[in-house]
């Protein structure tokens, strides 16, 4: 279940900040565990230093993952296709 994903990335000591990822495309990065709170079908994350906030449906959360798995993702998709 994605909320015991979420809590157990909360929780890691030390924290490791995460990157969430949603079925429409769109990417939230959590830099600090006191900025999301996990409610019963969804999660509420504010931006820090702003009035910015989300709420995301646990429903349309495709991914979760570490800033450093995300990185490692995006630079292994940009690797150069061998020429023809």
């Amino acid at each position: 279940m994605i909320a015991t994903t979420l809590r157990g990335m909360l929780d890691r000591d030390p924290f490791v900040p995460f990157l969430i990822r949603t079925s429409g495309g769109e990417s939230y990065t959590v830099p600090d565990p006191h900025l999301v709170a996990l409610l019963k079908s969804e999660v509420f994350i504010a931006a820090p230093n702003s009035d910015r906030r989300t709420h995301l449906p646990y429903l349309h959360i495709a991914a979760v993952e570490t800033l450093e798995s995300a990185a490692a993702s995006r630079k292994s998709s940009r690797r150069r296709k061998p020429p023809r």
